[in-house]
């Protein structure tokens, strides 16, 4: 994906300002926020961040816990691509990061008058979203036979 997005990045025709643009930000530094609506993309240059969800517990408590990290060559926010829609995730930098926010709008534009890319992209895109849903699956089994050991355990007592 690298590759690919830094070749449509050049292009004359995806001008940096109007179709995307670098952004700096310092450690702790929220880039996108859980409920907030968005319509962008980003690419991580450099740097380091945490993707986190809140998880309510009730009676007004919640946590918000780690559910990855992401490093340089990692893209984020590929749910508000084509539609603003609420951010699914909260992402924080760890560390100083350098990410290139990408507007859908014309990343789809672009990709529609230019098939070959818009191909390899969307494909590329596929494969990254289906590794991160096998992951959440193995997250979601190991949770799964966690508690029902834990309430196995439980009945025993």
């Amino acid at each position: 994906m690298k590759k690919l997005l830094k070749d449509i990045l050049k292009s004359p025709q995806f001008s940096e300002g109007s179709a995307w643009k670098r952004m700096y930000y310092d450690s702790n530094d929220i880039v996108v926020k859980e409920g907030e609506h968005g319509d962008t993309l980003f690419f991580v240059e450099a740097g380091e961040l945490r993707v986190t969800r809140r998880v309510d517990l009730g009676e007004n408590k919640y946590i918000q816990p780690g559910v990855g990290d992401l490093r340089a060559g990692a893209i984020f926010g590929e749910s508000c691509l084509h539609v603003s829609l609420p951010r699914i995730a909260t992402v924080t930098a760890i560390t100083e990061v350098v990410l290139l926010e990408i507007n859908g709008e014309r990343l789809g534009i672009f990709l529609d008058d230019n098939p070959v890319k818009g191909y390899l992209f969307y494909k590329k895109l596929f494969e990254i979203v289906i590794g991160r849903l096998s992951n959440t699956n193995q997250t979601v089994e190991t949770l799964m036979a966690w508690g029902l050991k834990a309430h196995e355990i439980d009945r025993h007592l």
